[in-house]
């Protein structure tokens, strides 16, 4: 199993600042539609709503398609859980902190069909994914700041 887990701060200088409400408005987009927050990610459409807190979404991604059953946890998880794919497992998108000092910290739990756990196969595969994934996280609160930006010059 690959696990990654990566915590950043929401709030740096020069930018935008993000309050918990706006952070959590940002997840709840990407949930929807990862592609302006996830660089590596080439397809995401939601196919089934079951209820408000948790919907179904196929996905591109490093050229492979998966299926997410995507779980709201407002005001402080989104949890994507891999139920379809060539890799399996759980990512969790964290509001972390105090209003004074939030965080967002992504959390990965995945396993690789076919690739033996433990295995240099499996430690390839991670590592190349990692770089990705760290990516995201990062893609993920500047579009955040972005949309921050843009609300205020509207």
């Amino acid at each position: 199993m690959i696990f990654v887990t990566h915590q950043l701060p929401v709030n740096v200088p020069g930018e935008p600042r993000l309050d918990r409400a706006a952070v959590w408005d940002g997840l709840v987009l990407k949930a929807n539609n990862a592609l302006p927050f996830v660089p590596s990610m080439t397809y995401c459409e939601v196919t089934r709503r079951h209820s408000d807190t948790v919907f179904d979404r196929d996905i591109d991604f490093r050229g492979e398609r998966f299926t997410e059953r995507i779980t709201l946890e407002q005001p402080h998880r989104v949890t994507f859980t891999r139920i379809a794919g060539p890799v399996l497992g759980t990512i969790a998108n964290e509001i972390e902190g105090p209003a004074d000092d939030l965080k967002l910290r992504f959390s990965f739990a995945l396993v690789v069909q076919g690739v033996e756990g433990g295995s240099a196969a499996e430690q390839e595969y991670a590592d190349s994914m990692t770089g990705d994934y760290l990516k995201a996280v990062a893609a993920t609160l500047n579009a955040m700041r972005r949309l921050a930006q843009d609300a205020v010059s509207a």
